[in-house]
């Protein structure tokens, strides 16, 4: 009983500052998958095998050599950072790099050891304060109408445009050779940075470049959360009426209004339409899940249960599920209801759960699990996917410390998340992975956590 009452009211802690003040977990767990569901990157369909030649040169302009080799190697990240292709290593391809449709012999392509079925070539030039790019994506098996993409892009001269073009294109290309699925190099993630006592929200691409701020407070600001149409970026501060969910506008690059009201109020989560914002308040006690419109208005208990309830998202598809955390029977567990809190299903059966995430097409839930939370247990806190339907799950990270708050990538192919090897906060940093939990890398370096991917 005393022990019980201990993890109860650490529990209570927890939600108090929710995520500020981070449960320290050692060890980490080594539990199989379970069989029988595939997520976006475990189909076991086959990469496609592309072919990515560094794009000719087409003018003497001394910044073209430095802008082409940011295009060059932008392009050649993305497409290998889809998950869909198998890329050609730059050793293996043909001597001479084609510029125009007239100049590629494809069946050198095709023929070993390059052995490309796509590739992707084409030029580049810094013409007077403009940057020239003209791109093309060719189907190597194809001799006879071997042209799949081309397309022509003009942009100021910078470096910042020379890697928005290699995004743009990589988009496309995957957009085209993916079945219409839209890719992510596009795409921004926003999350929070360690700045002395206080905490920033920042921006950066996909990849992990160009990383800036967007706040500048001077307080703690955490759990960002960008709108659909990526123009409103709401997340919660402390200020002097405690936490309080806050609106930052991306179009007029300022605060905007949120009503305040008592209590904590933290998580912020934005309906598919963007015309909703879920959030947990304790204005009447305990935390509970509250839904009001994007200014703070209107706002209505959609929970009602003794326990705290936290960290709520929508379904993404459908708009009309929420997934949340909930105490109600003690430790934090994962839970699904309906948006007006009736048809309630608890899916975690045991251990500490937190921080879901729902996938793009609505199957799928990724959270930070700890399945053998509890004194002298040896469990850790990990990534997992659980499939709605069934309840099934797969971990997705194994023994590298403490990991949390995944966010899915657009695509449905991506997780974000933040990781600490050793578990202490201010190690916290992002990492990106494919949603098998295969090919991790960091993004970031210490002092960064709890990432948010944009939903386009």
């Amino acid at each position: 009983m005393h022990r019980l009452k201990r993890t109860t009211l650490l529990w209570r802690a927890y939600v108090g500052c929710l995520e500020t003040l981070l449960l320290l977990i050692a060890g980490a767990s080594a539990l199989h998958a379970q069989e029988g569901f595939k997520t976006e990157t475990s189909s076991g369909v086959s990469n496609i095998r592309i072919a990515v030649a560094d794009f000719k040169p087409a003018s003497v302009d001394p910044q073209t050599a430095a802008f082409k080799h940011t295009f060059d190697t932008t392009l050649f990240a993305d497409l290998g950072n889809a998950g869909i292709f198998d890329i050609v290593s730059k050793s293996l391809l043909p001597q001479a790099d084609p510029g125009a449709p007239a100049e590629i012999k494809i069946q050198q392509w095709a023929d070993a050891p390059t052995s490309a079925a796509m590739v992707a070539f084409g030029n580049f030039s810094v013409q007077g304060s403009k940057i020239i790019c003209n791109g093309f994506l060719f189907d190597a098996k194809n001799l006879q109408y071997p042209q799949v993409l081309a397309k022509q892009y003009n942009e100021d001269a910078s470096d910042d445009s020379a890697r928005q073009i290699a995004h743009r294109l990589a988009d496309e290309i995957i957009f085209r050779l993916s079945g219409g699925s839209q890719g992510i190099a596009e795409s921004k993630i926003y999350y929070v940075k360690l700045a002395g006592a206080n905490k920033e929200i920042w921006q950066m691409d996909y990849d992990g470049a160009n990383q800036h701020p967007i706040t500048h407070l001077g307080t703690v600001s955490i759990s960002p959360r960008i709108s659909p149409d990526n123009s409103r970026l709401a997340f919660s501060s402390l200020g002097h009426d405690g936490f309080q969910i806050r609106m930052f506008s991306l179009v007029l690059n300022r605060m905007v209004n949120f009503a305040s009201v008592g209590g904590t109020n933290l998580s912020p989560a934005w309906s598919p339409n963007g015309k909703d914002i879920a959030y947990s308040s304790s204005r009447s006690g305990d935390p509970e899940i509250w839904i009001s419109d994007t200014s703070g208005n209107s706002p209505r208990r959609i929970t009602n249960f003794r326990g705290p309830d936290v960290s709520p998202v929508f379904n993404p598809r459908t708009g009309s599920q929420i997934a949340w955390i909930s105490g109600r029977t003690n430790l934090p567990q994962l839970y699904v209801m309906d948006i007006d809190g009736s048809n309630v299903q608890r899916m975690t059966d045991g251990g500490y759960a937190t921080s879901p995430s729902w996938s793009p097409n609505g199957q799928f839930l990724t959270f930070a699990w700890d399945r053998k939370y509890g004194p002298g247990a040896p469990g850790g806190q990990d990534i997992y996917v659980m499939e709605i339907a069934t309840k099934r799950w797969i971990q997705l990270t194994h023994d590298g410390g403490r990991c949390d708050f995944p966010s899915w990538s657009p695509d449905g192919r991506h997780i974000v998340y933040a990781n600490s090897p050793d578990g202490k906060a201010t190690h916290m940093k992002i990492m990106t992975m494919l949603a098998d939990g295969t090919q991790k890398h960091e993004l970031t370096g210490a002092g960064a956590d709890m990432p948010n991917w944009s939903w386009k």
